[in-house]
């Protein structure tokens, strides 16, 4: 059985899609995020043939979207069950990941409406700057989007270069060519978006500096042919590695920038990260333990030392979507 887009569907309601669930029921009390309905807009608005269900969904995300939207571009992040917003409007992760979704929508969209609604709340938010490079990194996958298809947008040029600037250039170091003393969570967004920038600007060096950050990142998190992620308590430079938790949010994320780096330089050696993180949730991990469940297609939480978080929220069922979509693609 291949993983689809059922528990996604399970966990939405004409609201958004909410966080977290217990096993593969919902947990209304956490409510929704801005953060996971972005997520979720970029899967929908990626399937070339959506179903009449995926339209709808790729409706509502966007709906939530231009709702949590303020008038200066910035987004609050979490909603209530009794729809009322729990923060203020902001520029941290939950921007950037919004401006990825909006800009995959403009560019992707199943309709006409949906790609215009999109791109005037792309526009808005292309209007700010976030001081933290993962947000700015976020931000510039969506500005890169609308680049492919739009070559001439200039405030998505602005946005992809202000992002790649935000990301930084790694020091000269072989035994750690990162912008970074550590490593976090979607590490290989950063690498993805030089990558992109670099080839949509036509930089040679920076294409190079986001190829060699992947290089590396990918070589670091292989341990005997196998994908060993770097887990959710991160990594820093000179540190022993833990080993667990590993998070399905880091695997789609070097799966995204390993697909990228496929289309972009033609080399098809790329693809075996794309496998890698595919075969990940199929059970070729640290612990040998299959990462979904195919009775309700949701994606389990986490893997631990004493095997997986059997919970089934929508960031990891969104990243195994994401992954198998990109396995798909290069198949």
């Amino acid at each position: 059985m291949t993983p689809g887009f059922q528990h996604l569907i399970r966990l939405s309601d004409d609201t958004g899609l909410f966080e977290h669930a217990r096993r593969a029921v919902v947990r209304r009390h956490h409510g929704y995020c801005t953060d996971d309905v972005a997520r979720g807009l970029v899967v929908v608005s990626r399937e070339p043939h959506p179903t009449h269900e995926l339209t709808r969904l790729a409706e509502c995300y966007l709906a939530f979207l231009t709702h949590a939207q303020d008038r200066t571009g910035a987004f609050r992040n979490r909603l209530g069950f009794d729809r009322r917003w729990h923060d203020r409007a902001g520029i941290g992760d939950w921007w950037g990941r919004a401006m990825w979704g909006l800009g995959t929508a403009a560019a992707r969209g199943c309709a006409p409406w949906i790609r215009e609604e999109a791109l005037h709340a792309f526009a808005l938010g292309a209007e700010r700057r976030s001081p933290h490079p993962r947000a700015m990194a976020f931000a510039g996958l969506g500005a890169a989007e609308i680049l492919r298809t739009t070559s001439d947008s200039t405030m998505a040029a602005a946005l992809l270069t202000d992002a790649a600037q935000a990301v930084g250039t790694p020091p000269e170091d072989p035994g750690w060519p990162w912008p970074q003393p550590y490593l976090t969570y979607a590490n290989a967004a950063l690498a993805e978006v030089l990558i992109a920038a670099g080839d949509l600007s036509g930089d040679r060096s920076l294409l190079g500096t986001g190829l060699h950050m992947l290089t590396w990142l990918s070589d670091i998190q292989t341990r005997d042919g196998r994908l060993s992620a770097v887990p959710a308590a991160g990594w820093r430079q000179g540190a022993s590695r833990p080993r667990y938790d590993q998070q399905p949010i880091e695997v789609a994320a070097l799966a995204d920038a390993c697909a990228v780096a496929a289309r972009v330089t033609g080399d098809s050696a790329w693809h075996e990260g794309v496998r890698r993180a595919a075969a990940w949730f199929q059970g070729d991990n640290d612990a040998g333990a299959k990462m979904w469940d195919p009775d309700t297609g949701g994606a389990y939480d986490g893997l631990t030392e004493h095997g997986p978080n059997l919970n089934q929220g929508a960031e990891s069922t969104i990243a195994l979507i994401s992954t198998m979509q990109q396995a798909r693609e290069l198949a």
